[in-house]
């Protein structure tokens, strides 16, 4: 199993980028796989931003990018993208994305499923004027 994260870089406040996390690998259907997006700042623990379920297609976010960022999948292109808008330099951070099997959805309340197994190497988004 091999996860690839792409698309980070050094943005000016107010750009946007688009992520891409490329899933190969799996014995199963990509489209049973829920993914989801992680972000890691300096000296700070890996949280959750946003994940797409597999179940039933739904999609959640961290409150902190409500608005901003936007998950979505091409299940043809085994591909999970995140697409940021109005990045912050506090959106600065390494992004991680993770892919695991899971029938139901990706988050329920404060907590996010599944403890995934797969993870890719994470990409750079550093915003900074």
């Amino acid at each position: 199993v091999q996860l690839q994260a792409s698309g980070g870089g050094l943005v000016q406040p107010g750009g946007s980028l688009r992520l891409s996390c490329v899933g190969s690998g799996f014995s199963i259907s990509f489209d049973h796989l829920a993914t989801g997006w992680f972000c890691q700042a300096p000296g700070k623990e890996r949280e959750a931003v946003s994940c797409i379920s597999s179940s039933d297609g739904s999609i959640f976010y961290a409150n902190s990018v409500k608005g901003r960022f936007s998950i979505s999948r091409d299940n043809a292109k085994k591909t999970v993208y995140l697409q940021i808008n109005n990045l912050k330099p506090e959106d600065t951070a390494v992004y991680y994305c993770a892919m695991d099997w899971l029938d139901s959805p990706c988050r329920s309340g404060s907590s996010w499923f599944p403890d995934y197994d797969y993870w890719g190497r994470g990409t750079q988004v550093t915003v900074s004027s």
